[in-house]
């Protein structure tokens, strides 16, 4: 039987968690996996199969492996309503330097100490805002506090549902501050050695066919719904329909 546990917190408690036991699989996100993992050491990129590779190795002897990644990415962004965009004509990160100063900024308590959220926004744009509000990780405090006025800048992940509206406007990372964020399964090699590819081989197929759209538009049937029932059956749905149950 498949126990499932939702909202496990950031990565310092993640990454224990799945060393020690509590639990087997996480879903993670290549480029910010392995620059957490690295301290911070490993250099920003695209490439989606160096991302990986370096992956491997840096989790190389830790009973961690790291399985197929899904063409589906899940990157930080940073949103802006649309009448802030048209106000100031923000249409890249870039844009922000001259005004963030006077701006306030929204994201989750980590966001402070990671060099892909407000790090990077100041070592690689020189983007630093005049007030920073502690909110949630692209959840309902962010947007509510956008629309609200209440933040200018929030940091949202790609394929979050609301995006779709067009109501909101991502900013394009014109210096490339994101890396290659693709949903890569990592499981305990013990549960490997237990079970082999029949365990292995179901999660890579699942893998190969969960695009960024296709993320999105699972987000939006359980968006606003926490209800783990709920959440099974449009997995299942979407399963059938791709054959794979």
């Amino acid at each position: 039987e498949v126990q499932r546990a939702f909202s496990l917190g950031p990565r310092e408690f993640l990454g224990p968690a799945l060393r020690n036991g509590l639990v087997d699989l996480v879903p993670e996100y290549a480029g910010t996996a392995l620059d957490f993992i690295s301290l911070g050491e490993a250099d920003p990129s695209d490439d989606v199969a160096g991302i990986h590779a370096q992956l491997e190795a840096a989790l190389r002897g830790s009973g961690i492996r790291v399985l197929d990644a899904a063409p589906a990415q899940n990157a930080n962004v940073f949103v802006v309503t649309r009448a802030t965009a048209d106000e100031h004509d923000l249409q890249r990160l870039s844009d922000l330097v001259p005004l963030a100063e006077e701006m306030t900024f929204g994201g989750p308590p980590e966001c402070a100490s990671r060099r892909l959220c407000l790090g990077g926004l100041r070592d690689v744009y020189d983007v630093r805002f005049g007030e920073v509000l502690t909110l949630d990780a692209s959840g309902p405090l962010t947007r509510q506090a956008l629309d609200g006025a209440h933040i200018d800048v929030g940091l949202m992940f790609s394929t979050d549902p609301a995006l779709a509206d067009d109501e909101y406007v991502v900013l394009e990372d014109d210096h490339n501050l994101q890396p290659a964020e693709n949903i890569t399964p990592l499981v305990r090699a013990e549960v490997v050695e237990r079970w082999g590819s029949e365990c292995t081989d179901v999660i890579d197929a699942v893998s190969a066919r969960l695009t960024s759209a296709t993320m999105q538009r699972l987000n939006v049937r359980i968006s606003g719904n926490s209800d783990p029932g709920t959440m099974r059956r449009v997995a299942a749905d979407w399963l059938q329909s791709e054959g794979l149950s």
